[in-house]
């Protein structure tokens, strides 16, 4: 039986959550609003994956693997004119982080 997953902590949900190409024939690529959230840290925020890993509650691996996922999908988006679709994933959004005291909400799979 496997081990089950650690609470994936998210603090951000896009206001957009679906982007296309401009030709009328394209194919899509679904990214999960964890991903969204390590490309976040990572990548927007300048974050170190040390520190970035321990804001969503993952390991260092974890959040290794989450942020490579997210960065091969938009790549494969980007270069083959896909459609990037921000849905799903196994999350818990932090509703008020700036005062530390966030009360997380469950959400598997599917749109919340």
């Amino acid at each position: 039986m496997p081990r089950p997953r650690k609470c994936r902590r998210i603090e951000f949900m896009p206001d957009n959550q679906y982007f296309y190409p401009q030709s009328k024939d394209f194919e899509e690529v679904i990214i999960s609003f964890e991903e969204v959230e390590a490309l976040r840290l990572s990548d927007l925020e300048a974050m170190e994956q040390d520190s970035a890993s321990e804001k969503m509650n993952v390991s260092r691996g974890t959040f290794q693997r989450i942020i490579n996922s997210a960065r091969h999908k938009i790549a494969d988006a980007i270069i083959n004119g896909k459609a990037i679709r921000i849905e799903g994933g196994d999350y818990e959004l932090m509703s008020d982080s700036r005062n530390g005291m966030g009360h997380c909400r469950r959400f598997r799979g599917g749109r919340d």
